[in-house]
């Protein structure tokens, strides 16, 4: 079994237990409520990546399997506002809490901070994860290929769009990136960490981008190291990119966003 497998098995052994503190239509009445509003022709999530350039999701991670604790010192609410503030489309709020050391309240506490959108990254597998989403706040939810049948990975796509939320769909593969327009992804990230073995290569975004459609959001995640790797990937037709350890380990996460904006600006001449 590799970590991948681990850690969707402990995965499904939390939400059967959170299941039993909170029943499921429990928590989808708590999503249904809190979809209550007018609706938007695209979900926020979605708005936020389509903009002219480059769009950046600045993930709030405090550890990694790869990587072990990333940030012994994490003032979750200081990072959000900070990504915000320099520019950020959206956030990426890791839920995890054994591998990443993610919680349910850091993406409930930062939603209800920040004015933009978030996704919440967690390993989801069961439609009760997507209705607990919505319920904290988030705008979108990550669903990966890997770990999902077609039938789920179907349903749990048409639930997120019914709740107002937009869904990350991760693949790996040729393969994985017909499974996800056969299921309706309007947003596909492709991403560039071997979840088996954790190697990095972001010629995997580069190669399967022509397998996606300009209609559909592409999205390049994890081992972006500078402003170089970025302009060679948006001049390739990548919409966004995912980053996290690059900014969580600068010593001012604002101006490290900032500069690095600037920098891709000035190298892509957007």
């Amino acid at each position: 079994m590799n970590i991948l497998d681990t850690i969707v098995e402990r995965t499904k052994e939390r939400i059967r237990e959170e299941k039993r503190e909170i029943p499921p239509e429990e928590i989808r009445d708590w999503a249904e409520a809190a979809d209550r509003g007018e609706k938007e022709s695209l979900p926020e999530f979605e708005r936020a990546l389509r903009r002219k350039g480059l769009s950046f999701i600045c993930e709030v991670k405090k550890a990694s399997p790869s990587k072990g604790l990333i940030a012994p010192e994490f003032p979750y609410l200081e990072i959000a506002e900070d990504y915000e503030t320099a520019g950020a489309a959206a956030i990426s709020c890791l839920t995890e809490p054994y591998w990443f050391k993610g919680s349910d309240r850091y993406l409930e506490e930062i939603t209800r901070r920040v004015h933009i959108p978030v996704l919440r990254k967690d390993f989801t597998c069961d439609e009760y994860m997507v209705y607990q989403a919505k319920a904290m706040g988030a705008s979108a939810v990550l669903l990966i290929c890997a770990l999902l049948d077609d039938g789920e990975l179907r349903a749990y796509h048409q639930l997120a769009a019914e709740l107002g939320m937009a869904a990350l769909v991760e693949a790996h593969s040729a393969e994985e990136i017909e499974r996800a327009k056969d299921a309706g992804a309007r947003i596909i990230g492709v991403n560039n960490r071997n979840l088996k073995d954790f190697t990095v290569d972001i010629g995997r975004s580069m190669e399967l981008r022509k397998l996606v459609g300009p209609d559909t959001v592409f999205v390049s995640e994890s081992g972006i190291r500078g402003p170089e790797d970025m302009r060679a990937l948006y001049e390739n037709g990548t919409d966004a990119v995912l980053i996290g350890e690059m900014l969580m380990r600068a010593p001012d996460r604002r101006e490290a966003l900032e500069s690095l904006k600037k920098a891709v600006a000035k190298e892509a001449k957007l």
